[in-house]
């Protein structure tokens, strides 16, 4: 089994969001980090990323989000872009993983008609609220399929190599994977679970968290899980 890191886009935002101590003139870059995993029993897509139109036009995609996540990317910068460089279309595409259904991490799951969608059913339910779009999500980012609802922790292929891990906090329904690969072992992909490694090891909850606590119980999850790769010689990546 392969895994693939993809580019979903990248942005700019404060960095007082995430580090309170930070200037307010101080900035920070954001990586939107779509991840593919070639199992052999189908392809699975972990995020979407930005849809293309966010780099054209942020605005008429974002709205007023636009001025507090400021895009950085050109519009060649996406997933489906990252894909054909791999010689895949959207219909290889079997099962798409969304940690979550902000904008920035549900952009293209319309292009991936032929995929299963998972996400957590406390992010649907979220994301389904009349005012959500207050709080990053866009129903037309995140609202073409019909989902594959987890509740808990699920082995996506009943065999270790894929297992979804809840980590709220970020949002309700925040979920992270614990990917096994044959050659480099097993990574932790954290999402905005863990936006910023520095908020992370000192404990800090970024101001565009849902919640604090679960988010705080969530990061001593990941330290657990963390831990036990160290323990392995593996790695943990955000």
């Amino acid at each position: 089994m392969r895994m693939h890191v993809l580019s979903g886009g990248r942005f700019e935002m404060s960095r007082h969001i995430f580090l309170p101590d930070a200037g307010r003139d101080a900035r920070i870059e954001i990586p939107v980090s779509c991840f593919l995993i070639r199992h052999p029993q189908g392809n699975v897509l972990f995020d979407t990323g930005c849809h293309p139109d966010v780099a054209r036009d942020p605005e008429a995609r974002w709205g007023e989000l636009s001025r507090f996540m400021v895009p950085l990317h050109g519009p060649d910068e996406h997933v489906l872009n990252g894909l054909a460089g791999l010689g895949l279309g959207p219909d290889d595409i079997d099962v798409v993983i969304n940690s979550h259904l902000h904008c920035d991490h549900c952009g293209c799951n319309e292009f991936f008609a032929r995929a299963t969608f998972i996400a957590h059913q406390a992010e649907l339910e979220a994301a389904a609220v009349s005012t959500s779009d207050r709080n990053g999500y866009f129903r037309k980012d995140w609202d073409h399929p019909a989902y594959d609802a987890l509740t808990g922790q699920r082995d996506l292929f009943d065999d270790d190599r894929v297992v979804l891990i809840p980590l709220p906090g970020h949002t309700p329904g925040s979920t992270g994977a614990l990917i096994g690969l044959d050659r480099d072992g097993e990574f932790l992909l954290a999402s905005d679970a863990i936006s910023v490694r520095e908020s992370f090891d000192r404990d800090i909850a970024p101001k565009n968290t849902w919640q604090a606590e679960p988010l705080l119980a969530s990061y001593a999850e990941a330290r657990k899980i963390e831990s036990y790769l160290c323990k392995r010689t593996k790695k943990l990546y955000r």
